[in-house]
């Protein structure tokens, strides 16, 4: 993993536990790594992991299980999703659509396209 400077490792270790709940490589009611081995991974100061999960816990992704570590929420990945699809529609539509415009697009040709790469035409 390669961090970048755009905002701090610990939101970008969030993300990629966020991510990573949504394509079921951590399901729910199983332990995450622990913040000693993610620290290690990736060379990272465990207190930064430590902040990362501690955000996560609080917005009700993960759960402490004392004496046994971090572990993914049931029902984490339906909210996330919910989450996700909301930020998506709020925030990256509207970005998506400037830029369409800006490009000088016609929403149809846009719209033509995305059928086409959900296999709905041919």
């Amino acid at each position: 993993m390669e961090w970048n400077d755009r905002q701090p490792i610990y939101r970008q270790l969030r993300e990629l536990v966020v991510e990573r709940v949504m394509d079921g490589t951590f399901p729910e009611g199983e332990a995450v790594p622990s913040v000693r081995q993610v620290a290690a991974d990736y060379k990272i100061n465990h207190l930064t992991v430590a902040k990362a999960y501690q955000e996560l816990v609080d917005i009700g992704l993960l759960e402490k299980r004392r004496g046994l570590g971090m572990f993914v929420t049931q029902g984490a990945r339906s909210a996330l999703t919910q989450d996700e699809q909301a930020r998506f529609l709020e925030e990256e539509v509207p970005a998506f659509a400037q830029r369409v415009r800006m490009l000088g697009l016609g929403m149809d040709a846009v719209v033509e396209r995305l059928l086409q790469e959900r296999g709905e035409r041919e």
